[in-house]
């Protein structure tokens, strides 16, 4: 069977997570956006992986209304979780804990905290002026962790390096 990621990407940190994530397996992987697509039918799935992106200080409705509604189902599945974030440390960890259920989070073989960016080019003059008040930030920020990714990706997809 082949690979799902579920992500909803705003302005594209998700979405460049959910690449690199992709071309790492050795398995068909299918990309689904839900900012532009419908959810997936999950039987068509062994594995499943659910990726947000933190915006205002919580994940994207759809990613968690898929995450409640799919749950029971999800739990069936190898199962990754990440998050495309700016915050580290125990603040990282608290917005991922609040974006996903505490049941996804003990199930899931593969989590991980990607980092993530500020794209003031993808951005509304209103969130651009959010950003420069909350965080000071007055020109694109990128905080992608590759090696984050990497690791997750060598997890799910049952990576070796031998």
């Amino acid at each position: 069977m082949s690979a799902v990621i579920i992500y909803m990407s705003l302005h594209g940190c998700a979405e460049k997570a959910a690449i690199l994530l992709s071309e790492m397996s050795w398995k068909k992987v299918d990309l689904v956006n839900l900012k532009f697509q419908d959810p997936p039918r999950l039987d068509n799935y062994s594995t499943v992986i659910i990726g947000a992106s933190v915006h205002m200080g919580s994940i994207q409705g759809k990613i968690r209304k898929f995450c409640q509604e799919h749950e029971w189902e999800l739990i069936t599945k190898r199962l990754g979780l990440y998050l495309c974030h700016m915050f580290e440390g125990e603040s990282a960890t608290r917005q991922f804990n609040e974006a996903y259920s505490e049941t996804l989070r003990a199930h899931a073989v593969a989590k991980g905290l990607f980092g993530g960016e500020f794209n003031l080019g993808k951005m509304s003059s209103y969130e651009k002026m959010l950003i420069e008040k909350a965080a000071g930030i007055t020109q694109s920020v990128e905080k992608l962790n590759t090696r984050a990714i990497e690791g997750f990706g060598k997890i799910i997809f049952h990576l070796d390096k031998s």
